[in-house]
């Protein structure tokens, strides 16, 4: 995914955070929401639909999922282009605050908060646990990520080469498939991701002996 400048917007300056004047000063912030493990899409996907629903696309700005690039090997060799979830089990929030005034502060916008924690699969805001009437028990009170975390994220989603990721280790079982080796077999003994390679060893005239191949090249056993 790539991002641009906007996505930067709502790490509010300093003069903001002093009043309540201003009312074209943006005064949302980026939070950070856990959400149950593989469900970030799908947390991302019914909030979408839930801000529309009920209306508060103007409260809730914006929700993503930091994702770097990633290259997948498969089995049989082939690539596949993906991407790897900076932050696995949170989803971010861009949501608009309003000024209390009997609490003299900027905070996240009950009907906002409300729409979030209701949704499926949201654990819970990041932030800081505080009891508070109407809101039960064991309450976090949403903590807004700072401009630099902000900017630090996406720049590291923006910027970050990608990963190559493949389903072999130490220890598994191959099948050449192609070069002077082709239909030998062998236990991989090292794997290297970066360069798109591996070592295994290979039993070539009775002796195991160590060779360097291609992830294109081999085959993991089963």
């Amino acid at each position: 995914m790539t991002y641009t400048s906007d996505e930067f917007q709502g790490t509010v300056p300093t003069g903001a955070e002093e009043s309540a004047e201003g009312g074209s000063a943006d005064t949302s912030r980026w939070y950070a929401v856990q959400v149950a493990s593989g469900c970030e899409k799908r947390v991302k996907a019914n909030l979408e639909q839930r801000i529309q629903t009920l209306d508060v696309a103007d409260k809730i700005l914006q929700v993503e999922i930091p994702q770097t690039p990633a290259v997948k090997i498969r089995k049989d060799g082939s690539r596949q282009n993906t991407e790897e979830k900076v932050f696995p089990g949170y989803v971010l929030l861009r949501v608009k605050r309003t000024w209390n005034q009997e609490r003299q502060q900027w905070e996240m916008d009950d009907e906002a908060w409300l729409v979030v924690k209701n949704t499926p699969n949201v654990i819970n805001f990041v932030g800081a646990e505080q009891r508070r009437p109407g809101r039960g028990r064991g309450h976090v009170k949403p903590m807004p990520l700072s401009p630099s975390e902000v900017e630090r994220i996406f720049k590291q989603a923006q910027e970050q080469e990608p990963v190559v990721k493949i389903d072999m280790a130490s220890g598994d079982k191959i099948l050449v498939l192609s070069g002077p080796f082709k239909d030998f077999e062998g236990e991989v003994i090292e794997v290297s991701p970066e360069r798109s390679k591996l070592k295994a060893l290979l039993s070539i005239f009775g002796r195991d002996t160590p060779v360097e191949l291609e992830f294109n090249q081999v085959q993991k056993q089963s």
